[in-house]
């Protein structure tokens, strides 16, 4: 991958495998499945407890797709950059992990 094709907030482009694309695909719709598991249950008045529980599975896998996107943007767009030269980019991985802790 060239570093013009990098995720760089310069540039909004980045291949992806097609194993990742694929997987994080895969993640995403089972997650929307269960986001309409809950919908249903709303709007049938379950039992909050269980909805809480479902609510915590699906902020789980929201995480999980989250861990790997950003597995994916470390091993590729950011080793790219600092082997450019481009240091600066530890800055932006630092915004990012608060984003998610």
């Amino acid at each position: 991958m060239a570093e013009k094709d990098c995720c760089c907030p310069t540039h909004k482009h980045t291949p992806r495998s097609p194993e990742l694309k694929r997987d994080v695909s895969r993640r995403i719709n089972r997650a929307i499945g269960q986001l309409n598991g809950i919908r249903q249950m709303v709007e049938e008045d379950r039992y909050c407890g269980d909805v809480l529980t479902q609510l915590a599975a699906v902020e789980s896998a929201v995480k999980a797709i989250s861990r790997e996107v950003m597995r994916d943007h470390l091993e590729t767009c950011v080793v790219e950059r600092i082997q450019a030269g481009d240091t600066e980019v530890t800055a932006e991985v630092m915004d990012l992990f608060k984003k998610f802790m």
